[in-house]
């Protein structure tokens, strides 16, 4: 197994452009840390020959709960799977959360980062966004420019795996601005960056505000245009720009999501949370209550489907084309056959022919042109299913 996905489904208040699954209310918030670690228990079984490398602290924000609750959490996945020594341990946080608890902990006397640190926690994915207030506003993110820069001021002395989050394609978001916000976060030595342009989700309030014309709709030629800032700005400070949103430095790529595009088995705990064993995919449900419920009667609030052949084969295609590792033609042959050999050779010729797709011993990947366009390019590419 490549490792623990663990969704902390609370937020402090809804972001303006988030489709995840939370709560804002945390009444339940005790209960819901029980119910996490009675799945991680009840599931054992499912993983007992497999050993885990990483375990991730995703949501929602997990840097809400308390460092008894993640503790209790890492403790129950050491009790229940075999782990590697030293796994990469991540915790998403909000910039607002970090302050605050570093604020309380100095009341206490005592080090909230050091209690991190004590849990093994060896990473910390910060959702900074932007460091422009107005940026923030329009997104309702919990925190201010003062708090993203001062929480990276803080944490940069204890931890040296760090990544942040940023997002570009903001409406009314310059490219000088843009670049400036790159930099910024440069500034902090940060080793790892991932970087999202701004999508419009159905059911969002973006959604709602750009409809109603409260909001201009995010513009793709100037996405695209900041999408390519960002690429040349980090390379040329040492990143590698390994996945689609993911620049690291070298020795610095997150291994968990790095386990998602490479096709190792991962399982999800918590409600919404997916899990994957190399042939079958299997998801929670969205709704905290009915998970709580079916947890406490020892049963597993999940659906799950067999992937075909020809799924497995448009997944390899899709995270294949995202990342450097691209999509390799031999593999493609020996796992799917030559039916799939052909189909994407005959579908990538005129990619290639645009410079939008190279091949290199034996290995497709995007061009630097072609890169934004991945996502596209490989679902022109997929398969319908032959079974």
């Amino acid at each position: 197994m490549s490792g623990i996905y663990i969704h902390i489904p609370f937020c402090k208040q809804a972001c303006h452009y988030c489709d995840f699954h939370f709560s804002t209310s945390m009444k339940k918030k005790d209960e819901m840390v029980l119910a996490l670690a009675k799945e991680i228990e009840l599931r054992k079984n499912e993983f007992q020959d497999e050993v885990v490398e990483t375990i991730y602290f995703g949501g929602g924000t997990p840097s809400i709960l308390e460092v008894s609750d993640i503790k209790l959490l890492i403790n129950a996945v050491y009790e229940n799977y075999k782990v590697v020594e030293n796994p990469e341990i991540t915790v998403e946080a909000n910039p607002d959360d970090l302050i605050s608890k570093v604020l309380s902990s100095r009341a206490q006397s005592r080090d909230f980062y050091q209690e991190y640190i004590s849990l093994g926690i060896n990473r910390l994915s910060i959702g900074i966004q932007s460091f422009f207030e107005d940026d923030l506003k329009m997104m309702n993110r919990a925190h201010n420019s003062e708090e993203a820069k001062e929480c990276l001021k803080i944490a940069t002395q204890y931890f040296d795996n760090i990544t942040v989050d940023l997002i570009y394609g903001i409406p009314n978001l310059s490219n000088e601005k843009w670049l400036q916000n790159i930099e910024i976060a440069l500034s902090f030595n940060i080793p790892h960056i991932s970087s999202y342009a701004l999508t419009v989700e159905p059911k969002t309030a973006l959604h709602k505000f750009i409809k109603n014309g409260i909001i201009p709709q995010p513009d793709d030629e100037v996405a695209q245009e900041q999408f390519h800032i960002l690429v040349d700005k980090l390379e040329q400070n040492g990143f590698i720009h390994y996945e689609l949103s993911n620049f690291g430095k070298e020795n610095y790529f997150s291994k968990n999501n790095s386990s998602y595009w490479l096709g190792k088995k991962y399982l999800g705990i918590g409600p919404s949370a997916h899990s994957y064993n190399g042939i079958s995919r299997s998801w929670n449900v969205s709704n905290n209550t009915i998970y709580r419920k079916s947890i406490a009667e020892n049963k597993l609030p999940s659906e799950s489907e067999i992937l075909t052949l020809t799924d497995r084969y448009n997944e390899y295609v899709m995270t294949g084309l995202r990342t450097i590792w691209g999509i390799s033609l031999d593999r493609i042959e020996n796992q799917f056959g030559k039916i799939y050999l052909d189909y994407l050779n005959q579908q990538t010729t005129k990619y290639i022919d645009d410079h939008l797709l190279f091949v290199d011993e034996n290995i497709i990947r995007t061009t630097k042109k072609g890169k934004f366009l991945s996502d596209g390019i490989a679902s022109d590419l997929f398969l319908l299913n032959l079974e």
